[in-house]
């Protein structure tokens, strides 16, 4: 009766290994020891004391999946994405602020260069109808239609 419980018990962690490394993991559960020993039924202490065959082909079929297609864990796997989409978001909105400083310093420029601009041509007009040295030049349109 004990063997039979025993290999009850290997059949069902080692069924347990199988769907948790297919990625296949209940809601609330991780591809952990833990949640090994919580879908096989089995206690974790009795994992431990009486699998630890089972306990360590698990942690070495677990490493050999991350190096082969990533991470079991489809859950995990998406939070590793999404971490990495996140730190690229940040990236990207760091050099848009940085864009827009510069944008904002350039168009800052411009309406000081435009503004000293205008000073300086009204400026001109006002000496050119101040002195009376000057003489008018004439417009294009007068000379074509003068000849």
């Amino acid at each position: 009766m004990p063997n039979d419980r025993h290999a009850n018990a290997e059949s069902r962690l080692k069924a347990a290994m199988d769907q948790l490394l297919a990625g296949d993991i209940p809601e609330g559960l991780r591809c952990d020891i833990k949640s090994l020993s919580i879908l096989a039924a089995v206690p974790r202490a009795t994992l431990y004391r009486t699998y630890p065959h089972v306990k360590e082909e698990f942690e070495n079929r677990l490493g050999a999946a991350r190096e082969a297609t990533g991470e079991p864990d489809p859950r995990l796997a998406q939070i590793d994405r999404l971490k990495a989409e996140v730190s690229s978001l940040k990236g990207r909105l760091s050099r848009m602020k940085e864009e827009a400083s510069e944008a904002s310093e350039f168009k800052t420029l411009a309406l000081s260069r435009l503004a000293e601009q205008h000073d300086e041509i009204q400026r001109l007009r006002a000496a050119l109808q101040d002195s009376g040295n000057v003489r008018t030049l004439p417009v294009r349109a007068r000379i074509a239609a003068d000849r």
